[in-house]
């Protein structure tokens, strides 16, 4: 299976939380769109596998673009690579930009399923997080998702907010299952250097949640969606059966695929590499037709901490026989070792040969991946 991401470096306004690569202005928009479309077919190569699985407009704000735009992309898609009939074509969404007009565009290009922004239920939040949308427009965003004919809608909440209480992210939770989802990404709220809350945090504005409380919050989902039919499958994601988003899975299960765009990372296999992130200096590359990015070989060793770090994260768990087969016995060996002398035989579980970490262990997923990495 291979799949395409493509960036979409801009967004309407800048949230207190968020270090991904996007700019507000506008400056530039006609042309780097050119761009991306070109990228696309300089770099159709890449790929062994020509036919894609899955499309991914990530960003920034991918909604922010008008039909024009996602149409020259998606022809380019088309045009350079085989998409399989029943591709997962996703787009990220910020609820302001979902009117009815724009979700019967979204549909008519072939874009299948939405990852809505939603972030909170609750307006003081949103203001909070410095978000461009309201509570109002949140809940109706999803409806008329579905009312447009969306039946792969995926939303995003954050937890751990400073100011937020237990009773509030329960309420959150609630909101969400009420509504024609199909899927929800819960993500805690984590300070990045360089951002507004890192800022806040270090003028004494903000506190930091404890860590005891966003953990508690993390099981609180856990429990909560687990009685509402969603399936804990990642660390932060929750599906109903069939409903997993197969484009995320794709860089858990060690598949191949391709970053279109400033900061757009890619993934072969033996190597990763990652796009130049500044769109001044992506579009004059593009322009003299040499890409700027990074690359890197990954060395067996690599592969075997990156195995680690994604499956774990992974209702699947690793696969002492997948390790054995593709890194070497040695590696399998010297992980069991590892595992039988951990002080917390609580936070696995080994079944089949794959060993999974129990929701004690998702907790502590951090320092389990440093203990048992090479």
């Amino acid at each position: 299976m291979a799949g395409i991401y493509v960036h979409i470096p801009f967004c309407k306004k800048a949230c207190h939380y968020c270090d991904f690569h996007f700019t507000t202005t506008q400056y530039y928009r006609d042309e780097i769109i050119q761009q991306l479309a070109n990228e696309i077919e300089q770099r159709k190569n890449y790929l062994t596998e020509r036919t894609l699985n899955t499309i991914y407009f990530g960003g920034g704000t991918p909604s922010i673009l008008n039909e024009e735009e996602l149409s020259l992309l998606m022809n380019s898609i088309h045009k350079n690579f085989s998409v399989a009939e029943n591709a997962e074509i996703t787009l990220e969404a910020n609820p302001d930009d979902l009117s009815m007009e724009k979700l019967l565009m979204l549909k008519k290009i072939g874009i299948n399923r939405l990852s809505i922004g939603i972030q909170s239920f609750q307006d003081p939040d949103l203001k909070w997080m410095n978000r461009a949308h309201n509570a109002e427009q949140a809940k109706q965003a999803v409806l008329n998702a579905a009312s447009a004919g969306f039946n792969n809608i995926s939303i995003d909440l954050i937890y751990g907010l400073p100011n937020s209480t237990l009773a509030d992210w329960k309420k959150n939770l609630e909101m969400a299952v009420t509504l024609p989802i199909q899927h929800l990404s819960c993500y805690c709220l984590t300070v990045e250097d360089n951002t507004a809350l890192h800022h806040f945090i270090k003028k004494g504005k903000v506190s930091e949640k404890k860590d005891e409380v966003s953990s508690e919050e993390f099981l609180i989902a856990h429990e909560f969606l687990a009685a509402n039919n969603f399936e804990h499958y990642e660390i932060s994601n929750y599906g109903m059966k069939n409903f997993h988003s197969r484009h995320n899975s794709s860089y858990w299960e060690n598949e191949p695929y391709l970053g279109i765009g400033p900061s757009a990372h890619s993934y072969n296999g033996i190597s990763r590499q990652w796009n130049v992130a500044n769109n001044i200096q992506y579009l004059n590359s593009m322009k003299e037709g040499k890409l700027l990015f990074e690359k890197e070989e990954l060395s067996i060793e690599q592969q075997f901490n990156e195995y680690l770090m994604t499956r774990l994260r992974t209702s699947k768990g690793i696969s002492f026989e997948y390790i054995e087969k593709i890194l070497g016995k040695d590696y399998s060996v010297e992980l069991q070792q590892t595992i039988s002398a951990y002080e917390f035989p609580s936070h696995f579980e080994i079944h089949n040969n794959n060993l999974h970490l129990t929701i004690e262990g998702m907790l502590k997923l951090n320092s389990i991946v440093i203990e048992w990495m090479k």
